[in-house]
């Protein structure tokens, strides 16, 4: 069931060709890091192409219960007054991050080193998840957090009254990690240094940058080596939201295996760090061509145009490439399953603590499906049934994750048979406009 209603069961069938183009939601982890330092910055941020789905929605209004001043101007258009770096007020009421695991891990440590305590708590999804990998860097820095039995939501956390500066090398890739940890390094003195191993997505630093902070990424035999200098003056900025990338993903995949598809998805950010979806449908032989390639605001972006593609074959992903594109394996297996032979996804152990288990979730839907698929701790492999030879016929469950709803979603457009979801409102968490996008593209989606 979702947690943010009674459950609503939703359809999809097998369509004709997806033609036209698809304006696609602003970038979520851009949206989440705009709210959250125009509040911890001094004076008015503007934003616009802000994505209004109910995770940055839930971001926006914490960071009013902090003491920002939030304000939806209508059409995408936002503005922020920020407090300042360490000048977060403590909230009256609990934070409720509703389904964000991004939202609640940098808001957490935008405060931990603020002299404040705060609550948190979530949607039963995101209460579930892990917390300990953020709560555990943060403690270094004097933030106490006290949790649920295996470090999980409703968590409080009293921020340092004296924080120190902080050394922490990730023991995995997490951009999420990563994040608060540098956002907790702002309001400690002197120099806040992570480490990661290999490269996650790099919005935070590129923002920060942007936001007048003084830092310093270099590569060094340890890995990839950010050096934050803390307590500076966080400058309000003009913020152009581009398209997500993670949204794209969906009417890009689903104009790949339906047959006769041409979709132009325009305007969507190819930062380095979340572009490996895109990568790998090309190494499978996909149809997908960047139109228009250019900068905005910092991010590379670009026109993506996707053509059905019958001759996709099954490929090795990469495992160094899972950190560009965790959010996009699930629809990625989608894809495999309409490909030839089989396609092969390790290193991706980070998908068990997603909002749900997305290997178990994507496995056992696809292969009630008539696919074959096969998993382990940090693997899994689809093996393809070639362009129209998926069954379909199956209620699958979301699982209250909307990554999980719209992959299943696209599967169902190509199908012998329709594919449902028990539940289709985890959608409006991260892409509201989801079902009228693919419906004005020619998809065929219904709800009970």
């Amino acid at each position: 069931m979702s947690g943010h209603g009674t459950p609503i069961p939703m359809t999809s069938s097998k369509c004709g060709p997806l033609i036209g183009e698809a304006h696609v939601p602003g970038d979520k982890s851009i949206s989440h890091r705009s709210l959250i330092l125009g509040a911890m910055a001094v004076g008015e941020t503007k934003i616009s192409g802000l994505l209004e789905g109910d995770d940055v929605l839930d971001t926006g209004r914490a960071m009013q219960a902090f003491g920002a001043d939030v304000i939806n101007h209508g059409g995408g258009n936002w503005s922020v007054h920020g407090v300042g770096v360490g000048g977060f007020m403590e909230p009256e009421g609990v934070i409720d991050c509703g389904n964000s695991g991004t939202g609640v891990r940098l808001i957490m440590g935008a405060m931990a080193t603020c002299d404040i305590t705060a609550t948190f708590t979530g949607d039963a999804s995101l209460n579930g998840r892990p917390m300990a990998r953020v709560t555990d860097p943060l403690a270094l820095f004097g933030t106490q957090a006290y949790g649920r039995k295996g470090g999980r939501l409703p968590m409080t956390l009293v921020g340092a009254a004296t924080p120190i500066p902080v050394e922490y090398a990730t023991p995995v890739p997490s951009a999420q990690v990563k994040s608060a940890v540098l956002l907790a390094g702002l309001n400690a003195p002197g120099e806040t240094i992570v480490i990661e191993k290999e490269a996650t997505r790099d919005h935070s630093e590129r923002m920060l940058a942007g936001f007048g902070a003084d830092i310093k990424v270099e590569q060094t035999n340890e890995g990839r080596k950010i050096t934050l200098q803390g307590r500076p003056e966080l400058k309000p900025q003009t913020i152009q939201v581009p398209r997500d990338p993670s949204s794209a993903a969906f009417p890009v995949c689903a104009a790949l295996i339906v047959e006769g598809s041409d979709v132009l998805v325009p305007n969507i950010g190819l930062n380095p760090t979340r572009a490996g979806l895109f990568e790998t449908l090309r190494d499978m032989g996909a149809n997908l061509e960047y139109e228009n390639l250019r900068e905005e605001g910092g991010e590379p972006v670009a026109d993506l145009r996707a053509k059905y593609s019958p001759d996709m074959k099954g490929i090795d992903v990469p495992p160094h490439r899972a950190a560009s594109m965790i959010d996009e394996y699930p629809v990625l297996s989608v894809v495999a399953s309409f490909a030839t032979g089989t396609t092969m996804m390790t290193g991706v152990k980070e998908l068990r603590v997603k909002e749900s288990d997305r290997i178990a979730a994507m496995a056992d839907g696809l292969r009630a499906c008539g696919v074959t698929v096969e998993d382990g701790p940090d693997w899994w492999s689809v093996e393809g049934q070639g362009p129209q030879g998926v069954k379909g016929g199956a209620t699958c469950a979301s699982h209250l994750d909307h990554r999980i709803a719209m992959s299943f979603m696209v599967c169902g457009m190509a199908t012998q048979n329709p594919v449902s979801v028990d539940d289709g409102t985890p959608i409006t968490t991260s892409f509201p406009i989801f079902e009228g996008l693919m419906g004005d593209l020619g998809a065929k989606l219904s709800k009970e």
